[in-house]
């Protein structure tokens, strides 16, 4: 598996490499890959989101200095910014995990395994997608699958401004609370630290050998 460490990109930007590796994926020119990234804020609403679920107008916003995309992930409206970690992993899925719901169901073990190496503890819930804690939901995940080659990931909040999920009903679920490392530690997470454990317990659960490797190498 490819790993690139992209730092803090603009979300379009990383949106249209996406698809530019996924197409690449999908006609076997390169390995599975798996994208690491921060984001500038950025809301995104999903296929399966309600307008009604974004809180502020398009326009205000803007003039907050938050972008704002309907891509075509599944779920609903989720926030991506500074020191949250999104993972987009580009795989072809067909073998070994022969579904999207497995799929998913190995992206929350691997950010549970990521959360109990920093002493967090944090489970799935029934009928719900992504990954909770005592204090809230701290990873959201909504992925696309095209040809067996899935793209877009999960968004694990890390040292996260929480204040901007105020703008949305995060993930469409009223109730939800949101929660970030740095909430639960009561103290900042070192990014860089969160990003091995995420490449050594994807390797450990996908059975796949990362290699690191820089963008120009794979597009």
């Amino acid at each position: 598996m490819n790993v690139v460490d992209l730092g803090t990109k603009d979300y379009k930007l990383v949106w249209d490499m996406q698809k530019v590796i996924h197409e690449k994926r999908i006609r076997n020119e390169v390995d599975d890959t798996l994208l690491l990234v921060e984001h500038e804020p950025v809301i995104t609403m999903g296929r399966s989101g309600n307008a009604q679920h974004l809180l502020l107008s398009q326009e205000l916003l803007r003039k907050r200095g938050v972008a704002y995309y309907e891509i075509e992930r599944g779920g609903d409206i989720t926030f991506h910014g500074p020191g949250q970690l999104v993972g987009y992993p580009i795989l072809n899925i067909k073998h070994g995990l022969a579904g999207i719901r497995p799929y998913i169901e190995r992206l929350e073990e691997v950010i549970i395994a990521v959360l109990a190496d920093f002493g967090i503890l944090a489970t799935t819930k029934d009928k719900m997608i992504g990954v909770w804690t005592e204090s809230g939901k701290i990873c959201s995940i909504g992925v696309a699958v095209k040809r067996w080659v899935s793209f877009h990931g999960f968004a694990l909040n890390v040292n996260t401004d929480l204040s901007f999920f105020d703008l949305i009903v995060p993930c469409g679920i009223k109730s939800v609370t949101m929660t970030s490392m740095q909430e639960i530690l009561r103290t900042p997470a070192e990014m860089s630290d969160v990003k091995e454990k995420v490449k050594e317990h994807f390797s450990a659960l996908f059975g796949e050998v990362i290699e690191e490797r820089c963008l120009e190498e794979i597009t």
